[in-house]
């Protein structure tokens, strides 16, 4: 899988993912007024509206980006009628030839890591029948709980050709509460990154491997050394933008060939229109505000990167 992305961001010289992170207070107020209008304002109004709004900005952006990475905790919020908004966006978003990284963090052992590991990326059996329930072909994993929660993680993308970004040093200010602890002397995100290399090591069959890492833009010189930890990790980098990542921070994430990491932006893009810099399109062409920031997002990190 991590083939598929690297082709697909070679393709489209785009090394940058799409956060699909619906709120309400982002979704424009057309588009809920038509989903309240057909299905009240109810949760599953609330699902049709976000999902109206994904699909209208993957319909604007998607000939530029090689993939999105939706949060599930932003379609959860609105119970079962918001996972199914989450599916069909992942579903629309396959239509759409992008590559799908469910932004899940799960992380528990033995068979619920198992079972987690089935719904995101494996197959489950109904009697005689086999079903891939929610389909992404990377999720998000916490590495917490040791390998015991990573192992059904790597078994199914092993036999599914699936990929999982884990968890190393991750974005937010807090981060460094746990993270940044030294054990030995070193940090112990230092300590993840050798054990997503070596997790790595069962999975890889080229220059990368289907196990990934989280290290965010905000941490530049963390990830310059957890590039060198993990020579054959892509890196997943959030933070870029809204949170406070610029493009000069990124080129330690990236080795020299111009690969090795992906770079998220979230609200940056999907809530642009909210933006003073792209106000000039209203709220109506929030889609088109969209892709224009996408166009700025390359703009800014091409000749960071080579």
């Amino acid at each position: 899988m991590i083939q598929k992305l690297i082709e697909k961001i070679v393709e489209k010289n785009a090394p940058i993912v799409v956060g699909l992170d619906p709120m309400l207070s982002y979704t424009p107020e057309a588009v809920k007024a038509k989903a309240f209008a057909c299905c009240g304002e109810t949760l599953e109004g609330a699902a049709e509206a976000v999902w109206q709004y994904n699909r209208a900005i993957v319909d604007a952006v998607a000939d530029l980006i090689p993939a999105v990475k939706p949060q599930i905790a932003m379609y959860e919020q609105f119970g079962i009628p918001g996972l199914i908004a989450y599916k069909k966006t992942i579903d629309y978003c396959h239509e759409k030839g992008l590559v799908v990284i469910g932004d899940v963090k799960r992380g528990d052992i033995g068979s619920t890591s198992a079972a987690y590991a089935a719904a995101h990326l494996g197959k489950v059996r109904v009697g005689e029948k086999t079903y891939a329930p929610f389909d992404e072909d990377f999720a998000t994993v916490n590495p917490y709980l040791g390998v015991d929660g990573i192992q059904p993680f790597l078994d199914v993308c092993e036999k599914e050709n699936k990929g999982i970004f884990v968890l190393v040093k991750t974005s937010n200010p807090s981060s460094g509460e746990f993270q940044d602890r030294r054990i030995d002397g070193r940090a112990l995100y230092e300590l993840v990154g050798e054990k997503v290399n070596a997790w790595g090591e069962q999975v890889r069959r080229g220059a990368y491997s289907n196990v990934g890492a989280v290290v965010g833009a905000t941490y530049p010189e963390m990830g310059k050394l957890l590039r060198q930890i993990m020579p054959h990790a892509y890196i997943l980098v959030p933070g870029y933008g809204a949170q406070g990542g610029k493009a000069a921070d990124l080129a330690p994430y990236f080795n020299s060939d111009g690969l090795g990491a992906i770079v998220n932006s979230s609200r940056g893009i999907i809530a642009a229109y909210k933006q003073e810099r792209y106000a000039c399109f209203g709220e109506e062409h929030f889609a088109e505000a969209s892709r224009q920031a996408v166009e700025d997002m390359l703009a800014d990190i091409r000749p960071v990167i080579g």
